[in-house]
């Protein structure tokens, strides 16, 4: 399979990356800076990296980095700082997610490419009218309205629903929703559902980054499991963030 990656070298699409090589994938990352690549990934025979900003990119190079490929899987995320928040680009998952898409349906392939984005509890699943409580209700409404991020993920969220559909004949997709993010080098159990069973703000849950890797991957690989989540928004949480539910 021939896998185009953005947001590759963070902290979640580092094990991403990793997990695809070792499926025998051949995947392409878009990277700012390749000074740290043999850092970040082990295997890297099949892999090929591009010096070079989505946002910044003509979309005639856009189109033929996305001519042929089966899936295109976004960790894009802004830094966690305040500067990271408010910083430019404000719209970058947005825009980057409306620049790919539009990119995949100008090449008009003759099969839809899967992408995959990983979003956040925060952002709530309108298609199951997802309930919060009150007060993540009022704080999330407050955050998307002052907070460019939050805004951010709402938007691109939004854009994949609304504009991209689930009846898309270039695109289908899949937003992996984790919680908390956590770091860790060891897969360990986790478990995939429809919508979250804790208060994002209040009672919030654990997800290992590298386990939302692992559920990536297998979602662009597993065709079982890519039928079974396609225009859906789950949500994973460690087994161990339920069991303390």
């Amino acid at each position: 399979m021939n896998i185009l990656v953005v947001g590759s070298t963070g902290a979640t699409g580092r094990h991403f990356v990793n997990r695809l090589l070792s499926q025998g994938c051949n995947v392409t990352i878009i990277v700012r800076n390749s000074d740290q690549i043999d850092t970040y990934f082990k295997d890297k025979e099949k892999l090929t990296v591009i010096t070079g900003n989505v946002l910044e990119m003509d979309f005639s190079t856009l189109r033929e980095l996305v001519k042929n490929v089966d899936a295109i899987g976004s960790c894009l995320g802004h830094t966690q700082t305040f500067r990271g928040s408010f910083s430019e680009p404000k719209k970058l998952v947005t825009q980057s997610i409306q620049k790919l898409c539009q990119a995949v349906q100008d090449n008009d392939q003759n099969k839809p490419v899967k992408m995959v984005l990983m979003n956040t509890v925060g952002v709530r699943n309108k298609d199951i009218q997802e309930k919060w409580s009150l007060g993540d209700g009022i704080i999330f409404f407050l955050t998307g309205k002052l907070v460019p991020q939050q805004r951010d993920n709402e938007q691109a969220v939004e854009y994949l629903r609304s504009h991209i559909g689930k009846n898309n004949k270039n695109v289908e997709w899949v937003i992996v929703r984790p919680d908390r993010l956590l770091n860790g080098e060891e897969i360990t159990e986790y478990k995939v559902l429809d919508s979250i069973i804790r208060s994002p703000i209040f009672n919030g849950g654990t997800t290992s980054r590298i386990n939302v890797g692992d559920f990536m991957s297998d979602l662009i690989i597993n065709t079982t499991k890519w039928n079974e989540w396609k225009g859906k928004m789950p949500v994973i949480y460690n087994i161990s963030s339920i069991d303390a539910n």
